[in-house]
């Protein structure tokens, strides 16, 4: 019989492979040269699954690989980062509105992801801007670039 340890290194290791699988598996390509993907969806159920905590590694590590594999080499430590904290902002949301009796799981769900999946966004619109200000270009300059594309 396996510990209570054990089983969530199992399943955080689960989540992490489903995580960079349902990222690559169907991708489709956007003007800002990144992709649309199910690896979001995943994302968030590593949150609400495994909790805040092991969550947010599961699914940093698997949104990471999923950029490490697919030649996006340039965007491995962001991507883990913000993932991380997409997972562990919609899995802390959701386990507190589980607090609240009258909400069942889809709402809570839906309720936690909204503002998880903003983060996500403004964490690579940051992300973005910061890669253009290494590059040599004024932080302006990189926001208005990073907005308009």
């Amino acid at each position: 019989m396996m510990n209570k340890k054990t089983r969530t290194i199992i399943l955080a290791a689960l989540m992490a492979a489903l995580t960079t699988v349902a990222t690559m598996i169907i991708r489709i390509p956007t003007p800002t040269l990144g992709y649309i993907h199910l690896g979001d969806g995943m994302v968030l159920l590593c949150g609400i699954l495994l909790g805040p905590g092991v969550g947010a590694l599961a699914a940093g590590i698997g949104s990471m690989l999923a950029d490490l594999f697919g030649g996006y080499m340039a965007w491995v430590l962001g991507t883990f980062l913000i993932k991380a904290l997409t997972a562990l902002i919609g899995g802390w949301l959701y386990h507190r509105l589980s607090r609240i009796g009258r909400l069942n799981a889809p709402v809570r769900t839906v309720l936690a992801g909204i503002p998880a999946e903003i983060v996500m966004v403004f964490g690579y619109f940051a992300y973005e801007i910061g890669m253009e200000v290494a590059a040599g270009s004024a932080a302006g300059a990189a926001a208005i670039a990073v907005a308009a594309g």
